[in-house]
């Protein structure tokens, strides 16, 4: 079964709880220099912050709120439970922001107030002197639907990038604010079977795609208040099409969608559109993870959405006959290398393409082995898959040290607490352009969710790439700091040096003297005297000799994005790697990323047009680095895990365009 994530979709049932909302109702009492709230129904005691004051006086309006006092004979119980919203929206132009006068408000009057957020409230006073004001509310809630962000529902790649279009009969997610009705307990996935389908209204909401003269109603999977998935008609031309989102008759704001031909994305297996992919046995329908790790040769099925239209399947029922969509475009990349397809297409369930692909004999092993899908020429989101050399089952990744036991221990705990160790020499450009030469070393240490530390990038096998893909105001959550002490030491071949906290506890930092890393290299040791949550610690880090030197930098000053980078490079240490990356801003602030890793001993690497496609026309940098880890070891007391690398950095500026 493929599971359709709480910010996906899985294919059979999605369960997330649910917030309530609803109309607010109660008595208040306001004395003298007390303010209240009626859009959460709390008064702010002394602080002006709310919709009504009370002076012993006036009834005082604060900032945007306003009202008025019904007339007789519109006073009394009886009449104020009789007020509905659409009575107090035809009193909206009788209200005002003035201050009403205590002799207005006698017991048993009623006042219509409108808040600061634009909701419509009914009080009834029930006693009022010159020490306190009484009275019974009603707030009606009116929530208004807004669309924040559109996106694939498997890859979530954000707008402003090529690959982020949505593709007719794919899957999509819609995120925002108060766009259907809440439920209490849990929410379940609908059902694409029987003659019904999938609903076109549910919760109370529906979406709306105009395209050029046409209008699409897209079927739903789930709708709630924060999110709605549904399928994008097979029928919805490529080009912008406007999506809008009605909740309870209020339409929401007009969100522009780049509809495209092809649009891949594939499902991750915690949810988060990066880390260990969603791959299952076709046979037996189990999932590949650490411990099940797939041998090369072995055919798999991937899922996701996006190979493009289907006018075959419904758009919103299941479908018994499976069918090839666009299959003859569809190329699978593992860590480079590419397999073969042997069915990409319908999976039966609306909106969900299966991708029948076998493991090529020459690819990547290791437990990070990136696994990408381009349809015509256009990528999907970039993966992580464990690919062993026969059936042993669990992966390992030599050069970090690490293994499928662990791997499936730690991405399977709430919380993952993590730390890090750097050494580093970086050469870079100055304000003037020309190379300088700095010295850095650095630690953090933080605890993050299992699910966030199995869909991180920081780790990707040898041979292959990974490109992360973020818009303006986005990013990854960094978790938790931990307290791993005042400082930390560090002792290398020309001296010792302190590390403190900066800013924030869990991050130290340090400039390093230009002798501090010889170019001969050598044994530096970090140490650690413990804190409130990291225990004392002794890591041993090896400067790697001798220094890299990238051959053919000028090649990275303008990159053509449709044709891909070659990097070339002499010297690095024996047994060490080298991390090809780069990234570039568009205009718009969209910043994309990738991360290449090779063998030093290969002397050059080809990063691919489909990785430097991903990223958006703009300025940016191109950096190689070679990559020493330190020997593993157990982590100290109060962590996971703790890693340690020495690193040699190059740094150029390039266009890409």
């Amino acid at each position: 079964m493929i599971r359709f994530h709480t910010t996906a979709v899985v294919m059979m049932v999605i369960l997330f709880p649910a917030a309530a909302l609803a109309d607010l109702n109660g008595t208040a009492t306001l004395t003298p220099g007390t303010y209240m709230n009626f859009d959460n129904g709390n008064g702010e005691g002394i602080t002006p912050i709310g919709d009504i004051g009370f002076d012993g006086t006036n009834l005082i309006f604060l900032v945007k709120a306003k009202g008025a006092v019904l007339p007789p004979p519109s006073t009394g119980a009886a009449v104020f439970y009789g007020i509905d919203l659409t009575t107090l929206e035809s009193l909206a132009s009788q209200e005002s922001p003035n201050p009403i006068p205590a002799s207005m408000m006698p017991v048993d009057s009623i006042l219509a107030i409108q808040t600061n957020r634009g909701n419509a409230t009914k009080i009834l006073v029930t006693a009022i002197s010159a020490s306190s004001l009484t009275f019974q509310f009603q707030t009606f809630v009116i929530y208004t639907p807004t669309i924040n962000h559109v996106a694939n529902n498997y890859s979530y790649i954000p707008n402003g990038f090529p690959n982020s279009g949505i593709a007719p009969s794919s899957t999509f997610i819609v995120v925002g604010n108060n766009m259907a009705q809440p439920q209490t307990g849990d929410v379940t996935l609908e059902s694409s079977a029987g003659p019904a389908g999938l609903p076109k209204s549910l919760n109370g909401a529906s979406l709306s795609v105009m395209a050029g003269s046409q209008t699409f109603t897209p079927a739903m999977y789930y709708a709630t208040p924060t999110a709605i998935a549904a399928v994008l008609p097979a029928g919805v031309p490529t080009g912008i099409a406007v999506l809008t989102v009605t909740y309870n008759g209020n339409t929401s704001n007009q969100f522009s969608l780049q509809v495209v031909p092809s649009a891949p994305g594939l499902d991750s297996y915690y949810g988060t559109g990066g880390g260990l992919i969603t791959a299952t046995d076709p046979v037996s329908g189990g999932l590949v993870d650490y411990t099940s790790a797939v041998p090369l040769g072995k055919t798999i099925v991937l899922w996701g959405t996006g190979l493009g239209s289907d006018p075959e399947d419904s758009d919103s029922v299941f479908a018994t006959a499976p069918h090839a969509v666009n299959q003859s475009s569809i190329q699978v990349y593992f860590g480079g290398v590419r397999g073969t397809v042997g069915y990409g297409g319908s999976s039966g369930y609306p909106g969900l393409n299966q991708i029948n692909v076998t493991i090529p004999p020459n690819a990547p092993t290791g437990c990070w082995v990136p696994v990408v899908v381009t349809v015509g020429g256009v990528a999907s989101n970039f993966l992580t898959i464990p690919i062993v050399t026969s059936a042993e089952n669990k992966c390992a990744d030599a050069a970090y040290g690490v293994g499928g036991d662990l791997l499936n221990t730690l991405t399977g705990k709430t919380n993952v607490k993590a730390g890090s160790l750097l050494l580093m020499q970086a050469v870079s450009p100055d304000a003037s352009g020309m190379p300088h030469t700095t010295n850095f070393t650095s630690a953090s240490f933080t605890s993050v969710s299992g699910p966030a530390y199995g869909g991180s990038t920081a780790f990707v096998s040898i041979g292959g790439c990974i490109v992360a893909q973020t818009a303006p105001g986005t990013g990854a959550d960094t978790g938790l700091g931990l307290d791993a002490g005042p400082s930390i030491g560090l002792a290398g071949p020309a001296g010792s040096y302190t590390l403190k906290p900066i800013a924030i506890k869990e991050s130290y930092t340090l400039g390093l003297p230009n002798d501090a890393i010889p170019s001969a290299g050598g044994a530096f040791t970090f140490t650690g005297l413990g804190g409130g949550d990291v225990g004392a610690f002794t890591t041993i880090l090896n400067f790697p000799a001798p220094l890299l030197s990238w051959t053919n930098q000028s090649a990275a000053a303008t990159i053509d994005r449709l044709t891909g980078l070659e990097v070339a490079w002499t010297g690095g240490a024996a047994g060490s790697f080298v991390q090809i990356s780069g990234s570039s801003t568009s205009a718009g602030g969209a910043t994309g990323s990738f991360a290449c890793y090779a063998p030093q001993a290969d002397l050059r690497f080809f990063v691919p047009p489909y990785v430097t496609g991903t990223l958006p026309v703009g300025t940016g940098t191109v950096t190689v680095t070679d990559y020493a880890w330190a020997d593993s070891s157990a982590p100290p007391k109060g962590l996971d895990d703790l890693t340690a690398a020495a690193v040699q950095l190059i740094r150029t500026s390039s266009i890409y365009h």
